[in-house]
């Protein structure tokens, strides 16, 4: 399955769906074809930033597919739309194809196998995987790193532009992913819990975005019913 290094690379950028996240991404977004990993402690806001992503994409009449292996199409639905995104509307005329299956009920290779007839059926630009980090449940490392290696490698050689989402322990180290792929994608989120004006603050940095001037500060995440919103930090 895997299509070695062989892969096109895109000039063009797409819209991450947060203009202040793209301002910090020389002001257009990352690469069409592009990997991308969202990685963090819970609850800082992994799910929400792939969300928006993927739902920029489908407004602009793109198709997305969205693997979930945590929660329910319907939890995420109603989760999300506490912040703003409602995806029913991109659900209803088939832009957004929202899947769950919990991790361990596949091996694999298994899933490897599901999500490229899912690709071969659907011909979507846009795949979210969240979090790939369940994958690794009761299975070496090294194993989940080979087979996102060879999904990379398919996602790549098709252009379609992938967003990963990883779960990092709290007692894990920051500057490393859970499932060990940090090395492998193009543009690389760290989300993280931080005590900013003595309140506990959802902090965003751009880590790596390989081909592109990137911002090396630091900033405030913040979701309200309005969506989500990047600031300074005070």
């Amino acid at each position: 399955t895997s299509l070695g290094l062989n892969h096109p690379a895109s000039t063009e950028r797409i819209s991450s769906g947060v203009a202040q996240l793209d301002a910090r991404l020389g002001g257009k977004g990352f690469f069409r074809g592009s990997t991308i990993l969202i990685s963090g402690t819970a609850g800082t806001g992994k799910t929400s930033l792939a969300a928006q992503f993927a739902l920029a994409a489908c407004e602009r009449g793109e198709r997305c597919l969205y693997l979930a292996f945590e929660e329910s199409p319907a939890q995420i639905t109603r989760n999300l739309a506490s912040i703003g995104l409602d995806l029913r509307p991109v659900i209803a005329n088939g832009n957004l194809h929202l899947r769950a299956n919990r991790p361990t009920f596949y091996g694999l290779e298994a899933h490897l196998a599901v999500i490229h007839q899912a690709i071969a059926q659907l011909k979507p630009t846009v795949v979210v995987l969240d979090p790939v980090s369940n994958l690794s449940l009761g299975m070496p490392t090294f194993e989940t790193k080979a087979m996102l290696m060879r999904l990379v490698d398919y996602l790549k050689g098709s252009d379609v532009t992938a967003v990963m989402t990883s779960l990092t322990r709290i007692d894990s180290d920051l500057e490393s992913s859970e499932v060990g792929i940090s090395s492998l994608i193009d543009s690389w989120i760290v989300l993280h819990y931080q005590e900013v004006a003595g309140r506990r603050s959802r902090i965003l940095s751009v880590r790596k975005s390989r081909g592109m001037a990137h911002s090396d500060a630091s900033c405030v995440l913040r979701l309200s019913e309005h969506g989500i919103e990047l600031t300074d930090v005070a």
